[in-house]
């Protein structure tokens, strides 16, 4: 490097969750950064503001509890001094059993953070092709450029990986019949409120649907961990059929002809899940398990969510209800709901292209190209998947960067821990590789000697065990 480049060490594209993550933990061990964000000259499909670490899918970090592989991580996060946790905790909203925030007040949390930092420099501008200068850390992620990922793919000779994930809309609280909804929370805890303004304000919310845990086990322990007062809408059964046949016909955003469209599994739009059978919804977002409609004194036949947006509870999403649909479409679809005839939509459904790299073919140990050395990549550009996730990746890329700059031996996070499981899943060969949220899976299994446990008080043990072995390597260095 040379010129104004020479006074840093490491360049940091890219100002997520990631990219912000990143160039913190490498500055905090007394490294200058140069971070390059693009915003405000550009922003992707997705962003609505000009601040770093912008959460554009939802306000959810999804579930808490440690028997939770993402609550596991949130945990470890916090312990080793993520700013990413820091922001999230000081910015939270009540969410239950969950992690959520008021998206604006974190950003600007974020934002605020990187700026000060006194050996942080921030330019504003798009890149176009992998800098010069190493070491470098790509954190694009998502909607990383046409032409910044052409250049990765040239440079690897691997052909990246694209797919749609798609983003709910969200409605404005007075717009929301309040006669025809109420709030619960699932399995009798909390209560059922009926729709007024001040009990509004006092209501938490559940995990987002797209945490999509690995099986039927944790997706319990989500539950019962906290499904706090969502606003439910309740359907009965022509109401629900109707729904899902307007779903299925409704008009949709089409890829264009040059792009495969590849779903992620944890957040799938509402009308692909619906097109998958009548009875998909039910038994996914729109399940009525542990609800009981006051004004019936039954479970409805089916349940849409509503969850605050922010801590005032101005607003509210519209859980596990990522769309395709054209604007229109969404309109006249979604005020099918009851409580929703007359909805004010303060943001519609989208659908915006995720790009990512085959992690386990192209990186090695330190999160570094193969192919170009001083090359790493961190958050979703390298196939995690989540804001907890792009966090971790972001932290554990320059934990090993730093260690390599000291010139010491790499000492990754131990496989045992959810941090660990990162690097894992990013090594973990598979016949197509496919973005993932943290999974217990990617987490070593216990010591046959445990003996046979029942899964939560094996996830439980498995969380004892990280948060021990975390701190011993922490605390080494």
């Amino acid at each position: 490097m040379n010129g104004a480049e020479s006074q840093h060490d490491v360049v940091v594209v890219g100002g997520g969750l990631a990219g912000c993550e990143a160039a913190y933990q490498l500055a905090q061990r007394g490294l200058r950064v140069r971070l390059v964000e693009m915003k405000p000259h550009k922003r992707t499909p997705a962003q609505t503001s000009d601040r770093m670490a912008e959460l554009v899918c939802s306000n959810s970090l999804r579930g808490a509890a440690l028997s939770n592989a993402v609550g596991l991580l949130k945990e470890e996060l916090r312990r080793v001094g993520s700013l990413a946790l820091r922001c999230a905790d000081e910015t939270s909203v009540p969410a239950g059993g969950a992690l959520a925030v008021d998206r604006e007040r974190f950003a600007e949390a974020m934002t605020r953070e990187i700026e000060a930092h006194p050996r942080i420099t921030v330019e504003h501008r798009e890149v176009t092709e992998i800098p010069a200068e190493r070491p470098v850390i790509l954190a694009t992620g998502p909607l990383t450029s046409d032409a910044l990922a052409a250049s990765l793919a040239a440079a690897v000779g691997a052909e990246h990986l694209a797919y749609y994930d798609a983003i709910a809309p969200i409605v404005s609280a007075d717009s929301i019949d309040w006669s025809r909804v109420w709030k619960q929370s699932r399995y009798g805890k909390g209560g059922a409120v009926r729709g007024d303004r001040a009990a509004q304000r006092e209501q938490t919310a559940q995990p987002d649907r797209a945490a999509q845990p690995e099986d039927a086990a944790e997706r319990r322990d989500d539950a019962e961990a906290g499904d706090e007062a969502y606003v439910n809408c309740p359907f009965d059964e022509a109401q629900y059929k109707a729904f899902v046949q307007a779903l299925v016909a409704s008009d949709k955003v089409e890829a264009r002809a040059f792009e495969e469209v590849r779903y992620f599994e944890g957040c799938l739009p509402c009308e692909v899940m619906a097109a998958r059978g009548e009875q998909t919804l039910a038994f996914g977002p729109m399940k009525p398990v542990g609800l009981t409609d006051p004004r019936t004194g039954r479970r409805p036949y089916a349940v849409l969510q509503l969850r605050p947006e922010d801590e005032a509870a101005t607003a509210y999403n519209l859980v596990g209800f990522q769309t395709r649909m054209k604007y229109a479409e969404q309109l006249r679809v979604f005020r099918m709901v009851p409580g929703l005839e007359e909805a004010e939509f303060l943001r519609m459904g989208s659908v915006h292209r995720n790009t990512f790299v085959d992690a386990p073919a192209l990186l090695g140990p330190a999160m570094e190209l193969r192919a170009m050395p001083g090359v790493h990549l961190a958050g979703q550009i390298s196939g995690v998947e989540g804001y907890v996730e792009s966090a971790a990746a972001g932290f554990v890329c320059a934990i090993l960067l730093a260690q390599q700059l000291r010139n010491e031996s790499l000492r990754p996070p131990p496989p045992t821990t959810a941090l660990g499981g990162i690097l894992t899943h990013l090594g973990r060969k598979q016949p197509t590789y496919q973005p993932s949220n943290i999974t217990w899976a990617h987490i070593a299994p216990l010591d046959p000697a445990h003996g046979k446990l029942r899964k939560r008080a094996r996830y439980e043990v498995m969380a004892e065990r990280a948060l021990r072995d975390l701190d011993a390597w922490w605390a080494a260095g």
